[in-house]
């Protein structure tokens, strides 16, 4: 059996190294545009940050060790440029410019995507890059080294953004950020997004939130960003994160059917629609276990898990069925961890899909050992049944076991009430007695019940404090400094009961505390003692706060205006 795999990174090399382990005898042959295989280009923003010191630590093989350890003829810089599925044969172009043909039994799609530089003016600027691969990379640390970067816009807030603004950040470059979302981060809703602003402006990253790039241009030894809102902001250097797309352009040539969300069609089992012709990874879509409908996902650990079913189902026959990615993701963002698991409440709603939500803020680990942080979970759930929708994390330590717990929930069809059934491993160091998705879990139960009516950040954003009552049981020491939501008043929930007369019965009454817990109780007081229509605000002040505060500009001299 000849196997061809188009693809040598990720999913590519996976299924090739699976081949072998199953079948001795079959002759596989991997073609690799570039010079490399098998490399870790998750890790490439931190070598350029100086992070990973190493550049050879970023190439788990070379096309050598890896032809010699599993046998397998692995042809770098060999570009395909056409299949025939009829005649089941590749035209593959040498670096060189000649051509030759290969004939294949079964062929494997892996050609991953392709970075977005949209068709701005000057985009093609010396010092304006993108980066996807080693080469990009190799451009961008020469870039460092041979010029005096001392400021960059790094354009586009999604993960491989920000994980280069902090690397540029670490390499010692004041840096901002350009998105023309209201938030960084899309997959994650903005209350969590609000985490990572303040922590950026902290870190004095400057960040440009609503803002489009109209065009780039030379002056006097700089770029310059050139807003649509008139702003300008000089740079030495810019990276451009806006996105990728699938790479489909050869599955296109060759006829094979491209899907509803742009991306190479494969059945269950990763089989294209052509016989015999799979593909995997980020060329791909695939239907949304949750949803049912194709969606994108260009995240490694679905790439390797398809390269791994894909390879028994080559050798054996479609055997294996692939059951879909959620999008469960994670980022390093200076000192705090985001990580996302499932479908946001943005998402829902955009799907018109029924949902509610809960904010839960809890110690990473048990308060009275030195060293707990506090971590923020929400989770989106079916309001009637409790299913798990996705789930959302944002802290400083402890988060990826978190949303990892979650996620196989969600892939098992699991609810909020099974999140207070896990039984984690507890001791002080490591968790507390109730672990935080135990906490978001009995949250998420009380909605879902409704013995914990809720209200978001959002709706008491917009609340008329003359049509309803916002309640604050914090204490008065927490107030001071102003923190505390306009037009509401304060009883502390130690003194609720003895001051029930202050509060009016005939308008809805919003509860908050600092993240909740207090709300709950003042609410099942006021629930029991004949108020109707009481609700506590989901994750508190903690939630509120964060995501009603303003994010200044750290260094506005840098910034100029254009006189029109």
């Amino acid at each position: 059996m000849k196997h061809l795999i188009i693809g040598g990174v990720a999913g590519g090399a996976t299924a090739a190294a699976r081949i072998r382990r199953i079948d001795e005898f079959a002759k596989i042959i991997i073609f690799e545009k570039g010079k490399y295989i098998s490399y870790a280009n998750c890790g490439l923003p931190y070598y350029i940050g100086g992070v990973i010191e190493n550049r050879e630590r970023l190439f788990l093989q070379t096309p050598a060790s890896f032809g010699k350890r599993f046998n397998v003829d692995v042809r770098v810089e060999s570009t395909v440029i056409g299949i025939d599925t009829a005649t089941k044969t590749l035209i593959v172009r040498r670096a060189n410019g000649s051509e030759y043909a290969e004939t294949y039994d079964k062929l494997l799609l892996s050609p991953g995507a392709m970075p977005v530089r949209p068709p701005l003016e000057g985009v093609e600027a010396e010092g304006i890059f993108t980066l996807r691969d080693v080469p990009d990379t190799d451009r961008i640390r020469n870039y460092l080294r041979t010029h005096h970067v001392q400021n960059a816009v790094v354009v586009g807030a999604g993960f491989i953004g920000l994980e280069m603004a902090e690397n540029l950040h670490h390499a010692g470059v004041e840096v901002s950020i350009v998105e023309m979302a209201n938030q960084v981060m899309a997959p994650v809703d903005f209350s969590i997004a609000a985490h990572v602003h303040q922590h950026l402006w902290h870190k004095g990253v400057n960040l440009y939130l609503e803002q489009t790039v109209a065009r780039f241009e030379q002056k006097e030894g700089k770029i310059n960003v050139c807003l649509k809102s008139g702003t300008i902001i000089p740079a030495d250097m810019v990276l451009l994160s806006i996105g990728v797309r699938p790479e489909t352009s050869l599955a296109q040539t060759a006829a094979l059917k491209i899907g509803e969300a742009g991306g190479i069609w494969v059945n269950e089992y990763l089989e294209t629609s052509a016989k015999d012709v799979y593909a995997v990874g980020d060329a791909i879509e695939f239907p949304h276990p949750i949803t049912g409908k194709p969606w994108l996902n260009y995240l490694a650990n679905p790439a390797n898990r398809q390269g791994r079913l894909v390879a028994d189902n080559m050798v054996k026959g479609n055997t294996e069925k692939y059951e879909g990615a959620i999008g469960t993701a994670i980022a390093k963002i200076f000192d705090v961890t985001v990580a996302t698991t499932g479908l946001a409440a943005k998402r829902l709603r955009q799907l018109n899909i029924p949902y509610q939500s809960s904010n839960t803020h809890s110690g990473s680990h048990a308060g009275y050992y030195p060293g707990s942080t506090q971590m923020s979970i929400k989770l989106t759930f079916d309001p009637e049944t409790g299913k798990i929708y996705g789930a959302q994390g944002v802290g400083y330590d402890g988060v990826d076991k978190r949303i990892d717990q979650i996620a196989l929930l969600i892939k098992s069809g699991g609810s909020v009430f099974d999140l207070t059934k896990v039984e984690h491993s507890y001791a002080p160091p490591f968790s507390s007695a109730k672990d935080p998705i135990a906490i978001a879990g009995y949250v998420a139960s009380n909605v879902v019940s409704g013995q914990m009516p809720i209200v978001h950040w959002r709706e008491v954003l917009a609340a008329n404090p003359n049509e309803v009552t916002i309640l604050d049981v914090r204490t008065p020491e927490e107030t001071k400094g102003g923190q505390l939501i306009q037009g509401s008043r304060n009883i502390p929930l130690d003194e609720l009961r003895e001051r029930l007369d202050e509060i009016p019965k005939d308008k809805p009454v919003y509860i908050y505390c600092a993240i909740g817990l207090r709300g709950y109780l003042a609410l099942q007081i006021l629930t029991q003692r004949g108020f109707t229509n009481v609700k506590n605000l989901s994750g508190g002040y903690k939630t509120y706060g964060v995501a009603t505060a303003p994010v200044p500009l750290n260094k506005q001299q840098c910034i100029k205006q254009i006189i029109k």
